[in-house]
Parts: structure tokens; sequence; C-alpha cells
């Protein structure tokens, strides 16, 4: 993946909202970031579909779940930039407030971990 095309994918923040949260929890299905981003299920997949096309995300189904994650293939100097991104807290409020409806989040599917 080119740098420029990173930074176009993450130039939107329910992208980047939906990358930190699965960086910070390992995996996650739509329902889960449906409920952590307070956001509609179309909208929320469309954007995972994005994350996904570009390398960034990778998923798996699991009955009937799809879990995405961090690609294990991303180059070093693309980890480095989401690291430090999950490190500045440049969401700091926001991503609060996702985790919280994140945990909050009643017949949460058993993640595949």
């Amino acid at each position: 993946m080119l740098p420029h095309q990173f930074f176009k994918v993450l130039s939107d923040e329910t992208r980047l909202r939906c990358l930190l949260l699965i960086l910070r929890e390992g995996t996650l299905c739509v329902c889960e970031l449906t409920a952590a981003l307070d956001e509609s299920q179309p909208k929320v997949s469309r954007h995972l579909a994005q994350l996904r096309s570009t390398g960034v995300l990778t998923d798996e189904r699991v009955g009937q779940w799809v879990y995405y994650r961090v690609s294990d293939d991303l180059p070093g100097w693309l980890r480095k930039v989401i690291s430090g991104l999950q490190q500045s807290n440049c969401l700091a409020t926001q991503y609060q407030q996702d985790t919280q409806r994140l945990q909050r989040m009643e017949n949460r599917p058993c993640a595949k971990k």
C-alpha cells in the first residue's frame, strides 16, 4: 500500500475510529462496532469494506459473525503510523466514549481472539 492510499482511507473519522477500536480489542464484528460508534450497520459495513479493500483490515467468518482485525501483512512504516495514532490520543474523548459504549453492549458476541 502506498502512503497516499493509506492516509486517504484514514482521512475519514469513522474509519479511524474503527481502526483504533479494532487495534485495541484485537477483533471486532460489525455489530460491536455499530454499538461502539453509535452508527448504522450499513455505514459501519461500508467503512469496514474500504479498510479491508486497502489491506488495512482482514476479516474472518466464524459462524454467523464476521470478525475484523488489523492485517498481519502491513509494512513496518504503516504499523508505526497506526501505533503513533493510538498513542497520541488524537481522538481521546471520542475514543473513550466509543470504548464505553462497547463495554456496555448487551449480548456481545464472543469474539475469536
